[in-house]
């Protein structure tokens, strides 16, 4: 071959692998893990092969994969502190969870398979899924959340039993609505407060759905608007996937026919840093503890909330100075149902008197007691009218029986 035709093949090829790699320059991560074997509640017999199985289909699509199988809560917290890292980078982030979850008032809580849940204190043994939104609004253009985690959950159940009625916190079926924040696509594989089946083959009824379409050159909507659909069929019409979009703009994982198969991402808006600061405020509300708001400031030092949990912490910082009972009233905390209580403040106090403005919560909603010395030292009070065995509390009111049962103890 002479030299200038030598040297036009290499300039080809040079060319050639200069517009392959720039083709595929978009970097993409995805965490999978799949959850079954768990220690306290019957296994899951799907979990471990819907994520190998996702695993390597994204793996097909152009990811880089961190995958976890049958994770404890060390695990999943490596797992998702190596995620974080991988998608500050990404153009594209993808989270995919089979295996429990549940929901707390309106907080979204994944399971590691050790897991167990006494009383709502355990749910710091889990993984909060407004935490995995935040890692996901780190890709540059496109952050997917999918959940494939909405079964009949026996732990849930058993909080549910062991709080009864007499807390203000609801559980609720399935997971709690996730509204999507910009730049996300959230999908759960069925709708918000309800249950998904486990299915009798290899996968999921949602996993083996997502399988067939995530390897298509559609749209990404429309690949989840096809997957949805197959499952809607697949299960008589009993399970409805629930998908929220705020994407600007068509991204193809497989590439867009219509321009040759190249990759048209979205156009990345802006990143709002107060996006999740509503969700993780209800969340640290309902933990009400030092460490809690802390860490909210941490991360939203300057969004709405901000100023609350300022407050919060002054008040907890406050030195113990313990109201006096009033005998007129027989509150020790007459503002208790509007007004959070403070550790510090509940430290000077007895364990009866614990007790007892722990009671009188309920007392003021009119709860008839079981305990005949509570009932005789409420009913020497003229606002004490019982009308109710099981009662229900405001969020304040909750919070505030939270803190005072874990100073009891």
């Amino acid at each position: 071959m002479p030299v200038s035709q030598r040297i036009a093949c290499l300039a080809a090829l040079a060319m050639a692998a200069l517009w392959a790699s720039g083709a595929h320059a978009e970097k993409r991560v995805a965490l999978v893990i799949g959850n079954g074997a768990y220690k306290n509640a019957p296994r899951l017999p799907n979990p471990r092969n819907d994520a190998q199985d996702v695993s390597a289909a994204l793996k097909r699509n152009g990811f880089d994969i961190i995958l976890g199988i049958d994770l404890d809560k060390a695990g999943m917290d490596d797992a998702a502190i190596r995620f974080s890292r991988a998608a500050r980078d990404a153009d594209v982030a993808m989270f995919y969870y089979s295996g429990h979850a549940m929901q707390m008032a309106g907080v979204n809580y994944l399971m590691p398979v050790d897991a167990k849940l006494t009383d709502e204190a355990d749910l710091r043994r889990m993984v909060r899924v407004d935490d995995m939104v935040l890692d996901l609004q780190k890709a540059k253009n496109l952050g997917v959340l999918v959940l494939d985690s909405c079964r009949d959950n026996p732990l849930a159940e058993d909080l549910k039993r062991s709080m009864g009625t007499r807390r203000g916190l609801s559980i609720q079926r399935g997971l709690a609505k996730i509204d999507s924040p910009q730049g996300m696509i959230v999908a759960y594989s069925t709708q918000a407060n309800q249950t998904a089946e486990d299915g009798l083959g290899r996968n999921s009824p949602y996993t083996e759905a997502f399988l067939r379409h995530i390897e298509t050159p559609n749209e990404i909507t429309t690949v989840f608007k096809h997957i949805a659909a197959d499952v809607f069929t697949a299960t008589n019409q009993r399970q409805r996937p629930e998908l929220s979009l705020s994407a600007i703009g068509d991204f193809f994982l497989r590439g867009n026919p219509g321009e040759g198969g190249s990759v048209t991402p979205p156009v990345s808006p802006p990143v709002d840093p107060c996006a999740g600061a509503e969700a993780h405020w209800r969340s640290t509300e309902a933990i009400a503890s030092r460490e809690a708001y802390q860490d909210h400031l941490a991360r939203f030092s300057g969004c709405n909330f901000a100023g609350l949990a300022r407050t919060r912490l002054a008040a907890l910082s406050r030195p113990p100075t313990p109201p006096p009972l009033s005998v007129m009233s027989g509150f020790i905390f007459p503002d208790s149902d509007r007004r959070h209580l403070s550790g510090s403040e509940l430290s000077g106090l007895s364990k009866e008197q614990l007790r007892i403005a722990r009671n009188e919560i309920f007392a003021r909603k009119g709860r008839f007691f079981r305990d005949p010395a509570l009932a005789s030292y409420f009913s020497r009070f003229p606002w004490y009218r019982p009308n109710a065995w099981e009662v229900t509390l405001n969020a304040i009111e909750q919070a505030n029986v939270t803190l005072i049962e874990s100073m009891e103890r």
